[in-house]
């Protein structure tokens, strides 16, 4: 009997569908990062943000998710460095399904959509770590260890590393 290969950790990046560049170029560096920490980086599947986790991750030979928000191919197209496109059929209600697959999720930027998947994240106790997202002030969010923000890609890898227990990237 052979030994079961080790389950990859997943690791969350949400932020919005078009952005700025150099948002673009924190969220690759970032998928990057997470690549080189072995992790799988699972994403909206859909551009901005997304494609650019999807991207760096890819060009650092690591795993890409994608949790699309259609049917199909055709009604909402994958990135082009989306490896493992999963179709949900569900729209919005697919922001559930990236925060409960993520071990930790990270926000880059981001929009309503993002704050969404913050909250269901903090709702249920995965860690999030904002990058360049949004900030909290209400008296019912105090600060909660669950909540982490990072000056940069390489902070928000270093923290995600940490929390999952892996060595630095």
């Amino acid at each position: 009997m052979t030994d079961a290969p080790a389950r990859r950790r997943i690791v969350g990046v949400m932020g919005p569908g078009s952005c700025d560049a150099e948002v673009y170029a924190q969220a690759r560096q970032l998928g990057r990062l997470l690549a080189g920490a072995g992790v799988a980086v699972l994403c909206g599947g859909g551009g901005g943000v997304m494609e650019a986790a999807s991207r760096g991750a890819s060009e650092a030979g690591g795993l890409t998710i994608g949790i699309l928000p259609g049917h199909n191919a055709a009604e909402t197209p994958p990135n082009d460095f989306i490896q493992i496109p999963i179709f949900t059929g569900i729209s919005y209600a697919r922001n559930f399904v990236n925060v409960v697959s993520s071990e930790v999720v990270v926000a880059v930027s981001g929009a309503h959509g993002t704050l969404s998947e913050i909250a269901l994240a903090l709702k249920v106790g995965k860690p999030v770590v904002l990058l360049g997202s949004w900030r909290f002030e209400a008296p019912a969010c105090p600060s909660s260890p669950l909540l982490h923000r990072a000056a940069d890609p390489q902070e928000a890898a270093a923290i995600v590393t940490r929390l999952l227990g892996l060595a630095s990237s």
